[in-house]
């Protein structure tokens, strides 16, 4: 075949198309573009073939010098445009040694090679179409060239790809996506333009569907084949690109701008083909969109979000099995440190939860509760306060799926409420509030809160008051404060027993949400309801003797809050008495108890009253505020003029003469119903409790009594600047300033 194709080319002609000049190597492939004219003209295409033959295995294939080969590809390229439209049933012997030549280490090969593949393709157009799977993947190839001249020449070629593939009905889409969706894998940013402009190019002709495949390169396949996977290795030595997964989001973070453009512009008309489709498979896109969410680019989070919040708008039930992976990727954008993500993650959020799904149709509540439990623990105060606005709506929604979930989540709620947000702590209030509807929950919730500030004080110092406050809105001051103090009774640690009664105690005195539950008391001695309030909270109160006072004053039970006061011994008067005592006081002062300053104005009515206010007066340092303060009230008391005065006008005569009359008006009925001498000695039996468990300290640290109780005196001293050393001691005279 060689022979009967030298016979056909002259020797000349076949040397001129190996020369070293251009222009000759021209002038030779003219001439066998006359003669294959003529050969095919005259059916001859044996020697038609056995022309090309020689072209591929002479020169295109040849060892020698490069001239040689480019020689051959003009050559072969002459054939197939004096083959016209007979050249199709040559490709299959014209084109593979073409495609080959893009891999010759000459540039000026490859760039031949361009363009004799671009004459080739010029003359047979569709028939074209059959090699365009290796053809696209050449051109890939070519479009990362290092030489510029074969960039070029490239890049014309695939212009004219591109026109001969959006002309054609016998472009496979099906074929081609597979390859697409390897190279989408390649980071070297030509190659990203390449990929770009074509898939912009095929989603533009009518017949293509990209919208179908778009999952397929929206994001990379970690699946390489192991051409693609020798591709990304060639790239990764040569370019220093690293070889992880792409798509068009992953470009979005390019460092070329174009290329950021390009992908943005792309993705921008899917979205729009997505909002006028109505089959779209959201499912697979959404897996993407939740991954890129969580991107470190700003733009590739922004666009990512844009997207899914379109696809809650439209995707319907369809999504509902990926509502969980959604949240996932909504919550934390809600705490993005760019606004215009943050305006797209609520937005979202809000469609989202707006959404009433059925569990019956997959909607997984238990992995939505997951996605919450998780965002709990985010470090942004916005993204903890969502996940518990969802827990509320899966509550009231699905409440009994909800609980099915509670010991999976109870404990990360009840940490919740250690959150250093008070807005979280309330979320979680109001969240533990709607589950405490059942008696078991409300009664762990207690213990847990209990058990909580017993660990930790600071947290009852600083957010005991908010907590306590709340749940009482949320679920009942009364149900609350009885809960407390049920537990409390029991509390083995004594010393926080007493702590925790007193910020108890001080909640109930100065919370304008518990004044309900404060005017209920005031009814105990005449309220078979506020009578069975107070024996409830007095069974732990009793743990802190100024506790109990308040509670007594509460309600109007100064009898018995003066024989308390009796009580007490030197053990009990400490300086932690005598700080909550002087609260007392001033609170005395607050429209709290304008109630009881209004009592001493009938003093002869209300001796008991005053009894137990002199009693405490008696208990406070002469110099410290406090003192002053409650002198300079009982001071205002207008004693009635059947009050005998003694000479040395001792204030202790004026009471007693004042409780003998009294006493006689005082209505004892109110008292039948409330057995005060019990309580008495529960409080007594308490306070002994207390005072042997003191000892129990003192002599564990080997420390005497009497020196810590003198040091605990000197630090109230240092604290009041009063001396407490007149504690203990009577007046024999009137003090100053009563009368």
């Amino acid at each position: 075949m060689a022979a009967d194709a030298l016979s056909i080319i002259p020797g000349a002609v076949l040397r001129n198309l190996s020369d070293k000049l251009y222009e000759k190597r021209k002038n030779a492939a003219l001439e066998i573009e006359g003669i294959v004219k003529q050969l095919a003209t005259a059916g001859e295409h044996e020697k038609i073939s056995a022309v090309i033959s020689l072209l591929i295995n002479d020169f295109t294939y040849s060892p020698q010098a490069n001239h040689r080969k480019q020689g051959g590809l003009i050559g072969l390229a002459a054939v197939t445009v004096g083959l016209t439209s007979e050249a199709a049933q040559h490709l299959e012997q014209i084109v593979p040694p073409v495609l080959s030549s893009f891999l010759d280490q000459d540039s000026r090969v490859r760039y031949y090679a361009c363009e004799a593949l671009y004459n080739i393709a010029k003359v047979v157009r569709g028939d074209f179409i059959i090699y365009f799977n290796k053809i696209f993947d050449a051109l890939c190839k070519l479009s990362a060239d290092s030489d510029a001249n074969v960039q070029s020449a490239a890049h014309l070629l695939d212009r004219l790809v591109k026109d001969i593939v959006t002309e054609s009905d016998q472009f496979s889409i099906e074929e081609f996506i597979p390859l697409l969706r390897e190279r989408m894998n390649v980071l070297n940013p030509y190659v990203r333009q390449f990929l770009v402009g074509w898939i912009t190019v095929l989603d533009s002709v009518p017949d293509i569907d990209m919208l179908g495949f778009l999952p397929d390169f929206l994001d990379g396949n970690p699946s390489l084949s192991p051409s693609a996977l020798l591709l990304l290795t060639v790239q990764q030595h040569f370019y220093r690109y690293p070889p992880t997964p792409a798509g068009l989001f992953n470009m979005l973070s390019d460092s070329s701008h174009e290329i950021r453009q390009q992908a943005d512009a792309a993705l921008s008309e899917f979205l729009q083909e997505i909002k006028n489709s109505p089959n779209v498979d959201y499912g697979r896109m959404a897996e993407i969109l939740v991954r890129r969410a969580g991107s470190t680019d700003e733009f590739t989070r922004l666009t990512s979000i844009t997207w899914i919040n379109e696809f809650v708008k439209l995707g319907g039930e369809q999504l509902v099995p990926y509502y969980a992976d959604i949240l996932g990727a909504i919550l934390p954008c809600i705490s993005d440190e760019e606004e215009k993500i943050r305006v797209v993650a609520r937005e979202t959020n809000e469609e989202l939860r707006a959404i009433n799904a059925d569990p019956a149709e997959g909607f997984d509540i238990g992995a939505i509760l997951s996605i919450g439990k998780r965002e709990l623990n985010s470090e942004h105060e916005a993204t903890r306060i969502e996940a518990l606005h969802w827990f509320s709506t899966l509550l009231a929604r699905y409440r009994v799926e909800f609980l099915a979930y509670l010991n999976d989540i109870f404990d990360p709620l009840l940490n919740a409420l250690s959150d250093p947000s008070d807005a979280v702590v309330l979320l979680v209030l109001e969240v533990h509030a709607c589950i405490a509807e059942e008696s078991h929950h409300f009664h762990h919730l207690v213990s847990y809160l209990i058990r909580t500030f017993h660990n930790n004080h600071v947290l009852l110092e600083k957010r005991g008051a908010l907590i306590v406050r709340r749940l009482c809105v949320l679920l009942g001051a009364e149900k609350v404060y009885r809960e407390f103090s049920t537990i409390l009774e029991s509390e083995i640690d004594l010393d926080f027993a007493s702590v925790m009664v007193q910020a108890l105690n001080l909640i109930l005195l100065t919370s304008t949400e518990l004044g309900g539950l404060r005017s209920l008391l005031k009814k105990s001695l005449v309220d078979s309801c506020g009578k069975d309030l107070f024996q409830s909270l007095y069974a732990s109160w009793r743990h802190s003797p100024m506790a109990t006072i308040s509670l007594c004053l509460l309600a109007q039970a100064y009898s018995h809050a003066s024989c308390v006061i009796q009580s007490l011994g030197e053990e009990d008067i400490n300086v932690k008495f005598l700080v909550q005592l002087d609260k007392l006081i001033r609170l005395l002062e607050t429209p709290v108890f304008a109630y009881l300053r209004l009592q001493l104005l009938e003093p002869g009515k209300h001796t008991w009253l005053l009894k137990t206010l002199y009693g405490l007066l008696m208990l406070l340092p002469q110099q410290s505020a406090a003192f002053k303060i409650l002198r300079t009230r009982l001071k205002t008391v207008p004693f009635s003029e059947n009050i005998k005065r003694t000479s040395s006008a001792n204030p202790y005569s004026q009471i007693l003469q004042v409780t003998e009359d009294g006493n006689r008006n005082q209505d004892t009925q109110n008292y039948s119903a409330i057995n005060f001498p019990s309580l008495l000695l529960q409080f007594e039996n308490m306070q002994q409790q207390h005072r042997n468990h003191l000892k129990g300290q003192l002599q564990s640290r080997k420390s005497a009594s009497a020196a810590t109780l003198s040091q605990e005196i000197q630090r109230y001293e240092e604290a009041h600047s009063s001396s407490l050393s007149e504690i203990s001691r009577l007046p024999s005279g009137a003090p100053k300033g009563i009368s």
